[in-house]
């Protein structure tokens, strides 16, 4: 692998280039990746349902009311 030597310096100096730290970055990348990617892969059958795009507006009430449905299952908990 080639890197700057400021990033090399600041990633040695931070613990990210053991094997251990490689591998955990690696792994929380290619998760992301395979999450983005099933996303992406929904979004043709999103649009082949005919499924209205949601605007930003009710994207952030929806993730408002589910974070409050899990407050609410919290508690009770």
């Amino acid at each position: 692998m080639d890197l700057p030597d400021a990033i090399a310096q600041d990633a040695q100096a931070a613990g990210l280039l053991t094997p251990q730290a490689l591998e955990r970055l690696l792994s929380n990348a290619l998760a992301r990746q395979r999450a983005a990617d099933a996303l992406l892969g929904l979004a043709g059958e999103v649009a082949a349902a005919g499924v209205a795009p949601m605007s930003m507006q009710e994207i952030t009430a929806e993730v408002k009311a589910a974070r409050e449905d899990l407050r609410k299952r919290a508690d009770r908990h």
